[in-house]
C-alpha cells in the first residue's frame, strides 16, 4: 500500500513540474518520508543524496538555460540577468493564481525582465524583443529539461523503493 501511495505522489509530482511547482522537491520529500516510515524497502541515503543533487542541478540549469538563450538570441549579459530576475519575480507573483500562475508568471517575468534590461542597456526595440523571445525559448527548454530529470528521479525512487 505504501509503495502505491509513493507511486501516486511521484506521478503527481511529475505533473507539477511543468507548472513551475516544486515537483522535484516533493519527490525527494516523499522518498525521505517513505524511507523513514520503514514501510517496504528502505531507500538508501546515497540514493536520497543523489536525487537531492540532481534536483539542485536541475534548478540551477533552469536559470542558466533562460540566461543562455537570451545570449543566443543576441541579448547582453544584462538581458540574461533580467531574464533570471524577472522569471523569479514573475513566478513568485503568479503564485496567487491557482495551478498555472507561477508558470505564466515565470514565462512572462523572463520575457519582461529581459526586455526591460535590454532596453535599459540601450538596445533597440527589435533587438530587445529578440532577446526577450530568447528568454521564453530558454524557459521552455528549461521546463522540458526539468520534466525529463523529474521522470528520471521518479523512476529511480520507485525502483529504489521496490527493492
Amino acid at each position: 500500500m505504501a509503495l502505491l501511495l509513493l507511486a501516486i505522489v511521484l506521478v503527481a509530482s511529475l505533473i507539477m513540474i511543468p507548472f513551475g511547482l516544486p515537483g522535484l522537491w516533493v519527490m525527494l520529500g516523499a522518498a525521505v518520508i517513505y524511507g523513514a516510515t520503514g514501510s517496504g524497502a528502505s531507500i538508501s541515503t546515497a540514493t536520497l543524496v543523489m536525487v537531492g543533487l540532481l534536483a539542485v542541478i536541475a534548478e540551477v540549469i533552469e536559470y542558466v538555460l533562460s540566461a543562455r538563450y537570451v545570449r543566443l538570441y543576441g541579448g547582453s549579459r544584462r538581458g540574461a540577468w533580467g531574464a533570471i530576475i524577472g522569471g523569479t519575480v514573475g513566478a513568485i507573483m503568479g503564485v496567487p493564481i491557482p495551478i498555472i500562475g507561477s508558470l505564466i508568471g515565470a514565462f512572462a517575468g523572463s520575457f519582461v525582465g529581459a526586455l526591460i534590461a535590454e532596453l535599459g542597456a540601450g538596445a533597440g526595440k527589435k533587438d530587445a524583443s529578440r532577446a526577450a523571445y530568447g528568454a521564453l525559448v530558454g524557459r521552455a527548454m528549461a521546463a522540458a529539461m526539468k520534466v525529463a530529470v523529474g521522470l528520471g528521479i521518479a523512476v529511480w525512487i520507485f525502483f529504489a523503493a521496490w527493492r
